[in-house]
């Protein structure tokens, strides 16, 4: 694998990150991050749906018309997410109800057509793939760092494992009920945007208005 490939694959974890610099994919990560069981799922999914889709609008861009390839994008995009949750019904029944229509939301995702449709129409099938994996893999860090927070704070336990005793089986810990409510999610990926953005100050955008940016040179 060339640096170039590594590239691709590397850069969203943090540098390129979907979720804490573009901010796409957030819905979801309110809505399935109430436990690292769901979110992982969740993840699973769209890094399936991901690098299938960006590999296959990859190899036939070349045959689509412009004026009807977002069509094209999405549909390929929903029938990978119907197989995709019909691959859940069948095998994880329970964890499908628990994510309930957020799977076929994936389709809505903005990470999967911006991939597609950002970098896979332009690309050839492997740098596609290494791109789509290297997006989707920082999409589920966010999640899965999201989710253990939620449900750890949440519950006192991880995967059903009891890592915090709660005081209601005899314990010390008092679970924080609104960790377990949308707006946490909004508070923890808030926290995480911040701590990235503190350790690596090129993230922050420049500011829009020039007295803004004037105040801001003054106090520093």
């Amino acid at each position: 694998m060339s640096g170039g490939d590594l590239r691709h694959l590397t850069a969203a974890l943090v540098d390129d990150n979907p979720v804490t610099l573009q901010i796409l994919g957030v819905c979801s990560a309110l809505a399935v991050t109430t436990s690292l069981a769901t979110a992982l799922t969740m993840s699973l999914a769209l890094t399936a749906v991901l690098v299938a889709a960006s590999a296959i609008i990859s190899l036939i861009r070349r045959h689509l018309p412009g004026a009807i390839r977002l069509i094209v994008q999405i549909t390929i995009i929903s029938a990978l997410v119907i197989v995709a949750d019909q691959l859940l019904r069948a095998f994880a029944f329970g964890m499908s109800e628990k994510l309930s229509i957020f799977v076929g939301l994936i389709v809505t995702n903005c990470v999967v057509l911006g991939r597609a449709e950002g970098f896979a129409m332009h690309h050839r099938v492997w740098p596609s793939v290494l791109d789509a994996l290297g997006n989707a893999l920082g999409y589920s860090l966010v999640l899965l760092i999201v989710g253990a927070i939620r449900e750890l704070l949440g519950t006192g336990k991880l995967f059903g494992f009891v890592l915090l005793p709660t005081v209601a089986e005899g314990g010390w810990f008092q679970p924080l009920a609104l960790m377990l409510l949308a707006p946490s999610a909004f508070f923890v990926i808030g926290l995480l945007v911040w701590a990235i953005r503190s350790l690596r100050p090129t993230q922050i955008e420049a500011a829009e208005y020039p007295l803004l940016a004037a105040a801001r040179e003054r106090k520093s």
